[in-house]
């Protein structure tokens, strides 16, 4: 039974393509923030979709193509910022890009502390007493952000070890990790400027759009009018910043999609957002369709 049970974890690796290599990040401890319980990967029943909860140390899981053609994108999956959307909004997002050559990076980023199902909590929250999700949310909101700039400083500063350009180097986030990406966005130094930004129906309530920086990277940006929760404006008003600073984003708004349409098929053209963005990447040079040897 042992044995069988190295021979299906060994094939799952092989499922996945090299995602074996996982990195915690630098990071200062909160004085503040504190959690009781350990980091958990279960199957939401009400979220319908397999996620982490209680993420108290940020750490990068990589996934690198067999012929990496020298881009990167680290990939922020959303949850409330009380969960990750492990998969639709991470591991599946980087294996589509692995198979182009771009060597993806999922990030889990510091959480709010919850009990033992962190999606039953928000929800239940967001029934009865939305403000509580706020006021639980903009303590570790910062830790987020900080979490992004890490893993963008340690994609930099290995660039030769993952064969990467160090000036090819994007962040891609979903919902609260949209709002981590625009953190990113308004935070950064020279050394953890991302060379490209792709919020996907950004939460920015969580983090307000703000005027672009003067060196503001690239970005594209992708929502669905029909999002439930209303997001399509601050997607607007995020590419309205840019363009405003002279920049040229490219904003993909969906009339139907929902929320977290992440990699999930629903016979929409939404469905097809992340073959827009690699179309977007190859135009403005960020990705070479010539995979190295």
């Amino acid at each position: 039974m042992k044995k069988f049970s190295l021979i299906l974890s060994f094939l799952a690796i092989i499922q996945i393509g090299l995602a074996q290599e996982f990195i915690e990040l630098p990071h200062d401890k909160s004085p503040t923030v504190k959690w009781t319980h350990t980091e958990k990967q279960y199957f939401s029943e009400i979220w319908k979709t397999e996620v982490v909860t209680n993420v108290s140390a940020p750490t990068l899981q990589v996934f690198q193509p067999k012929k990496p053609n020298g881009t990167s994108v680290i990939i922020a999956p959303g949850g409330a910022l009380y969960a990750l959307s492990i998969n639709s909004e991470g591991r599946d997002v980087a294996k589509w890009l692995a198979e182009k050559g771009i060597t993806a990076f999922v990030l889990k980023y510091r959480l709010v502390p919850t009990g033992e199902d962190a999606v039953q909590e928000v929800s239940e929250e967001g029934s009865t007493n939305p403000s509580r999700i706020a006021e639980r949310v903009t303590p570790v909101m910062p830790l987020s952000v900080a979490d992004g700039l890490s893993a963008v400083s340690y994609v930099r500063e290995n660039a030769r070890k993952y064969k990467l350009d160090p000036n090819k180097i994007g962040f891609m986030g979903f919902s609260a990790g949209g709002a981590v990406t625009m953190g990113v966005a308004y935070n950064y130094t020279e050394n953890n400027r991302p060379n490209f930004l792709v919020p996907v129906y950004a939460w920015t309530s969580a983090y307000p759009v703000q005027e672009a920086p003067k060196n503001a990277p690239k970005m594209l940006v992708v929502c669905a009018t029909d999002d439930p929760l209303g997001l399509a404006p601050g997607s607007i008003e995020i590419y309205n910043s840019w363009a405003k600073a002279g920049k040229l984003p490219e904003l993909h708004m969906y009339s139907k999609g929902g929320h977290g349409f992440g990699m999930k098929e629903q016979g929409l053209p939404s469905d097809d957002w992340i073959q827009r963005f690699y179309d977007w990447s190859v135009a403005e040079g960020i990705t070479s369709t010539l995979k190295s040897e």
